[in-house]
């Protein structure tokens, strides 16, 4: 019967205890990690050996249940499929499965010290809308600014004729390595920042920056029920990625004006509406605007003043779901300031009335008033 391969203990591998925690395991890990790594021991077989063995063992023992498995059954328990046996073949195996955890002290985290690329930064831009426009939905043309690449070296940044050159100082990999005591650090060269070239005879257009801000025009269609601080975006339209990557998005932030007879709330609108103290007392018809145009509106008789109206589906659209919010219509009672004759004797006369006639309401409110009189 074949014999398994003799392997060391996990926890003397890392130097901790049966008992010890999953950051006191974490901290063991990226110690020997640290000191075993590839980047710092060029062409030793050995720290390449024990840097394997510290990555198995941290897999296993910052896992709950592998390290539950392996602390009953030792090795034997995490072979066989399922087993979670370490799964690890050679160096880049290790820096993808556990480079995030280090950053820059694994290079960034990629395999074998690869840089990642970073997409380019977003750009902004606003645009002014009336409200009719914010309802309905637009296609308009914006204006921003980005770089774009410069013309006459091409992006290059070196005058035309000439090429950039691989940089001295960190051998055009744009990136150098500081150890400072067990710390090993890949930081941006400070020559070349980060590009990995120099130029000696920059391009005069650009100036050895091989982009120029340019303002590009851009139309961008604006969905129905947008509101303030909406932001659009219009994809691919950034800043391009100075390592080649993938480029920024624009970023439209709306605007709405206020408009002269509705004020917004949410996918609601509201509309305030004066009418007379005949118009409220006796009921009427009344002509109200809508987004859509005018409409009617059917004011009950005995109308209180701030008396709100709700017209269903008549608001502005929601631009996430379907359906629309409601437009209220709120009714304020005039007073007139100013009265002829006429109406004078009118009034004086329903005031007549108003003293033989008076409503359940108003008896009920002088009633209380009189109790509280006689009660001072």
């Amino acid at each position: 019967m074949a014999t398994m391969p003799e392997k060391r203990c996990y926890y003397d591998v890392l130097g901790v205890d049966r008992t010890a925690t999953d950051a006191q395991i974490s901290e063991s890990y990226r110690r020997l990690a640290m000191k075993y790594h590839p980047d710092r021991n060029p062409g030793d077989d050995e720290a390449v050996i024990a840097f394997k063995e510290a990555a198995e063992a941290f897999e296993v023992l910052s896992h709950a249940e592998k390290r539950s498995r392996y602390d009953r059954f030792g090795h034997a328990g995490l072979q066989g499929a399922g087993g979670g046996a370490p799964r690890f073949h050679d160096v880049s195996d290790i820096f993808d499965a556990f480079g995030d955890m280090f950053g820059d002290f694994f290079g960034g985290g990629g395999r074998g010290g690869r840089r990642r690329v970073r997409r380019g930064a977003d750009v902004r831009c606003n645009l002014t809308l009336n409200l009719l426009e914010a309802a309905n939905g637009v296609a308009k043309e914006v204006q921003f600014e980005r770089h774009e690449k410069c013309a006459t070296c091409h992006g290059s940044g070196a005058k035309p004729g000439t090429h950039a050159e691989q940089c001295p100082y960190c051998g055009g990999q744009g990136q150098v390595i500081q150890s400072t005591g067990i710390f090993s650090m890949r930081t941006t060269c400070p020559s070349c920042h980060g590009t990995g070239k120099v130029i000696r005879d920059p391009c005069h257009e650009c100036r050895g920056g091989g982009y120029i801000l340019r303002q590009v025009t851009r139309k961008i269609v604006i969905p129905a029920g947008v509101d303030n601080q909406t932001q659009v975006r219009i994809g691919g339209e950034g800043e391009p990625s100075p390592e080649g990557g993938p480029p920024g998005d624009c970023y439209c932030i709306i605007s709405v004006t206020e408009h002269s007879l509705f004020e917004r709330n949410g996918q609601h609108l509201v509309c305030q509406i004066p009418i007379s103290y005949s118009q409220a007392a006796l009921g009427a018809k009344l002509e109200v605007p809508t987004l859509d145009g005018p409409d009617e509106l059917k004011v009950p008789a005995g109308t209180q003043n701030g008396e709100v109206f709700q017209l269903k589906g008549r608001g502005m659209p929601d631009p996430r779901h379907r359906g629309k919010g409601d437009l209220l219509i709120q009714v304020h009672v005039e007073v007139p300031k100013k009265l002829d004759n006429e109406h004078k004797q009118l009034l004086r006369r329903l005031a007549e009335m108003e003293q033989r006639n008076v409503t359940p309401e108003r008896k009920s409110f002088f009633k209380r008033l009189g109790e509280y009189f006689h009660a001072e």
